[in-house]
């Protein structure tokens, strides 16, 4: 976790970049909002886009704005309270950028998504077709989950929770990965991720670079947000984890700093620094992130070992069991004997037949070496080398 002083170069050669602003950011500690510090931010992306960079933005705040245009002193539990006050806040977030931006001479374009706009692969792509068009004007994208809908979209797996965005973090870091972004960068109310909670241990260090988040203890990982935000710090490591899988340099730093931004596309030594690795291809980047799995396939140890050291298609034989409501082509998620998740793949037929062809019964046609996901389609936690094109993952070791 160690960084040499000019390894953050890297960074200032990025040329698009999407800012992720958490409530935190925008509001004071009393819920309030900080408008200076939200026009800050606004100061700095315009500087960046001067530059000749391209920039996204990522913004919450749409609740709490909504809240205080009504004086409440607390968020609402319902959902469809939830919702009016997004709608609220919403129009006044967007008018508050709209007039920022504007004193700056740019356009910003405001951009509301729901999960089904990940989901479906052809949605996906006209969503970075029309993000884009809209760089390619010089327009500024603030971009938001759209809360006032997004309970409509839920989905869920047996014993799961509805498969949502959860927060904006992890919507910023599918916006990087969908548009092949060189920098995602989180900004929250604390200066990068500690190795213990800094409110509890005020001797706990900054940690500032970490390779692979999924190796820090739980302690780490799992520091709570704030009240009033929805994203802690597991949220935004699991955002920064996606980025840096997908090729892209992530950092998490404070946004209550005003010169965050400028520090960060500098090089300098500033917040969290979460190197980019070698990026998955585009398709392994949907079924891994962006769209929510459907279903759950069971694996015995073979196919597991199977998957992971021959890099082999999933064979029926393999499957012990079968859950959810799946349709051919949706994605689902492939789990070991314990329980524990192995990786997605997108299933060439529907759960009915999947449970069938599981149990013996392929369907017309079909033969037992037929795979039921291909290795094409599959994206694996740990991704292995792949060797013989024979090599299919079934019950047993062999092939």
């Amino acid at each position: 976790m160690g960084e040499r002083e000019d390894e953050r170069s890297v960074l200032r050669a990025a040329r698009r970049v999407v800012v992720k602003v958490g409530t935190r950011v925008l509001t004071h500690d009393d819920g309030s909002l900080a408008l200076a510090r939200l026009f800050a931010v606004v100061e700095a992306l315009a500087a960046l886009a001067r530059s000749g960079r391209e920039v996204l933005l990522v913004s919450s705040g749409a609740l709490g704005l909504g809240r205080a245009a009504l004086g409440l002193a607390t968020l609402p539990e319902e959902i469809a309270e939830r919702q009016a006050l997004a709608a609220i806040g919403q129009s006044r977030l967007m008018g508050l950028y709209e007039q920022g931006f504007g004193r700056l001479g740019l356009v910003c374009a405001q951009v509301l998504l729901t999960r089904g706009d990940f989901d479906d692969r052809d949605r996906y792509l006209h969503l970075r077709r029309t993000l884009l068009a809209l760089l390619a004007r010089g327009a500024i994208p603030v971009i938001n989950e759209n809360d006032v809908v997004s309970s409509d979209e839920l989905r869920f797996l047996p014993g799961e929770g509805p498969a949502v965005f959860g927060d904006n973090d992890r919507l910023s870091a599918l916006v990087a990965t969908k548009l092949d972004a060189d920098l995602l960068l989180l900004l929250s109310d604390v200066d990068g991720v500690y190795a213990r909670d800094p409110r509890r241990d005020p001797t706990a260090p900054l940690l500032p670079r970490i390779d692979d988040p999924a190796a820090l203890p739980d302690e780490t990982r799992g520091l709570a947000g704030f009240a009033g935000a929805r994203g802690g710090m597991r949220s935004k490591l699991e955002a920064a984890a996606i980025a840096s899988r997908s090729g892209t340099h992530a950092v998490i730093a404070s946004g209550r700093r005003a010169d965050t931004i400028a520090r960060v596309l500098a090089g300098e030594r500033c917040g969290t620094w979460i190197p980019a690795r070698t990026a998955l291809p585009a398709r392994a980047r949907w079924i891994a992130f962006a769209t929510a799995p459907r279903g759950v396939l069971h694996l015995d140890a073979g196919a597991v070992e199977a998957l992971r050291r021959r890099g082999a298609s999933l064979l029926a034989a393999g499957v012990r069991r079968v859950d959810g409501a799946f349709a051919a082509g949706d994605v689902v998620e492939l789990r070991g004997p314990a329980g524990a998740v192995v990786g997605r793949g997108r299933v060439r037929c529907g759960a009915e037949v999947a449970r069938r062809w599981c149990a013996g019964e392929p369907p017309a046609g079909v033969r037992n070496h037929h795979a039921l996901v291909h290795r094409d389609d599959l994206v694996l936690e740990h991704a292995p080398p792949r060797h013989g094109e024979t090599d299919d993952a079934t019950g047993t070791a062999g092939g």
